[in-house]
C-alpha cells in the first residue's frame, strides 16, 4: 500500500465514529476514560462484549457483529491502516454493534477493565516460531495472564490460525496448565462438525492459504 493511500486511511479513521486511537501514554499513565465504560458509552446497551485482538482487515470482527447483532465486537491492532477496511464497512452497512480500536495488544489490560470481556478471538497471529520471539506469541503465559485479568470468569477464548506450530504450542501450554479446552480440531474445513462461525467467516489471508490447500486449526478454551 502507498504512502498516500495509509495517509488517507489514517485522516478517514479520526473522522470514523467507531474507531478509537489512544496513545500508549494516555493508557499506561493514567486512567483510559473508556476503560469499564465501553458497554455504556460506545454501544448504549449491556450486551456481551467480544474483542479480536490483532483483527487486520476487520474482517471477523464486522462478520461476527453482523452474525451475532446481540453482542459487540471491538477489533484491536495497531496498523489502523489496515482496519481501516472493517471499520468504513461498518459505518456503510450500519453495523452499530462494531468498532476498532488502534493500540498494542499487550496493552488490553489498560483498555478494558477487569471482567470487562466476555469472549476473546485471536485470528491468524503471527506465530513467533524463533525462540528469542516466544515473548509476543500471542498464546504464550504472559498473554495469557493478560487475558485472564479482562475476561469474565469463565469467559470463552478463541484462537483460529493456519500455524500447526501455534496450534500445537497453544494445545501444549493449555494442557499442561490445566485449563479448559472446549474444542480442537486442526483442520476445520476437511472434518465434519466445525462450528460455523469458524468456517462460513473468512479472512482476506485465510482465503489465500485455503488456495494453497493450508489446514486452518482452531481451538476454544477458557481460562480457569
Amino acid at each position: 500500500m502507498g504512502s498516500k493511500n495509509k495517509l488517507k486511511r489514517f485522516k478517514e479513521n479520526e473522522t470514523f465514529a467507531n474507531v478509537f486511537q489512544p496513545t500508549r501514554e494516555e493508557l499506561v499513565n493514567g486512567v483510559y476514560h473508556l476503560k469499564g465504560r465501553w458497554k455504556t458509552e460506545v454501544f448504549k446497551n449491556d450486551n456481551p462484549l467480544v474483542i479480536e485482538l490483532g483483527c487486520g482487515k476487520g474482517e471477523y470482527t464486522v462478520g461476527l457483529a453482523k452474525r451475532y447483532p446481540n453482542k459487540n465486537f471491538i477489533g484491536i491492532d495497531i496498523k489502523g491502516a489496515r482496519f481501516w477496511r472493517g471499520a468504513k464497512t461498518a459505518i456503510e452497512e450500519d453495523i452499530s454493534n462494531a468498532a476498532f480500536i488502534r493500540s498494542q495488544i499487550e496493552l488490553i489490560e489498560y483498555i478494558f477493565e477487569e471482567n470487562e470481556v466476555d469472549e476473546i478471538w485471536i485470528t491468524f497471529p503471527d506465530p513467533q516460531i524463533k525462540y528469542k520471539r516466544t515473548k509476543h506469541r500471542m498464546t504464550n503465559l504472559q498473554f495469557i495472564e493478560r487475558y485472564r485479568k479482562v475476561l469474565k470468569p469463565k469467559g470463552l477464548m478463541h484462537l483460529k490460525t493456519d500455524s500447526e506450530f501455534m496450534h500445537g504450542y497453544t494445545l501444549g501450554l493449555l494442557h499442561g496448565l490445566g485449563h479448559e479446552v472446549l474444542y480442537a480440531n486442526h483442520n476445520i474445513y476437511k472434518l465434519e462438525g466445525s462450528p460455523e462461525e469458524v468456517t462460513e467467516i473468512q479472512t482476506f489471508y485465510e482465503n489465500q492459504y485455503l488456495e494453497k490447500d493450508k489446514a486452518i486449526t482452531y481451538i476454544r478454551f477458557k481460562i480457569n
